[in-house]
């Protein structure tokens, strides 16, 4: 086993613990930063034994800081920052024995951008999207069948916004290629989804997260 299999190991094994796994699971979960006594709040514990959980977090290298005044004032008697928390940037995985899927995964983006065949793509990503919207994982609400993929939905200014892009590094690299893929299955699982009638997906991308935004039918 390698030492970044290790390293790997070695961040995951810290969300052994239910408390601590709340814990990331709402941060990663909240678009921006998370303050501790929010997160505490969230977790339902104290101050400090939250303080105590997201500090390890940050030594496993899941969870990043930065300090910043609540109040938004600066100067004398503006109070210290506060320590924020938000997801760390670095991905963690392991299998046992060891694969490399993202290596193929790549390779495969490559060779269909080069060979053009973005629209044969996004066609068979709409069908398997609407495959699994017939299908009863996640359930049938689009809310929480996106959840229950990864996407980590929330609401924001009457639009329903994806917090996690479930292909990161690959959109990182392809990414006209992966988004529009990416776009297609959302549109097809929405499509397949019984509650989801009148729902619609399109691009449009934030800084952060994924670049589909979403809108029901009473926002649109």
């Amino acid at each position: 086993m390698s030492s970044s299999d290790d390293s790997a190991l070695d961040a995951l094994g810290v969300l052994g613990d239910p408390v601590r796994r709340g814990l990331y699971r709402h941060v990663s979960g909240t678009p921006g930063e998370v303050g501790r006594d929010a997160a505490a709040e969230a977790a339902g514990i104290s101050r400090s034994l939250a303080a105590f959980h997201l500090d390890k977090l940050v030594d496993a290298g899941l969870l990043e800081v930065s300090f910043r005044r609540l109040s938004g004032r600066s100067g004398p008697g503006a109070g210290r920052p506060s320590k924020m928390y938000r997801r760390a940037e670095g991905e963690h995985s392991v299998s046992m024995p060891p694969r490399s899927y993202d290596s193929v995964s790549r390779l495969l983006a490559g060779v269909v951008e080069q060979a053009g065949l973005d629209g044969a793509l996004q066609t068979a990503a709409r069908a398997d999207g609407e495959s699994e919207g017939a299908a009863p994982d996640g359930g049938t609400d689009p809310v929480e069948a996106l959840r229950a993929r990864g996407y980590e939905p929330f609401r924001d200014d009457g639009k329903l916004r994806l917090n996690n892009c479930p292909f990161h590094a690959l959109a990182d690299q392809f990414p006209a290629l992966v988004c529009g893929m990416n776009l297609a299955r959302i549109q097809g699982l929405l499509a397949g989804l019984p509650d989801a009638q009148g729902w619609s997906a399109a691009m449009d991308p934030l800084p952060q997260g994924c670049c589909v935004a979403l809108e029901a039918p009473g926002e649109l």
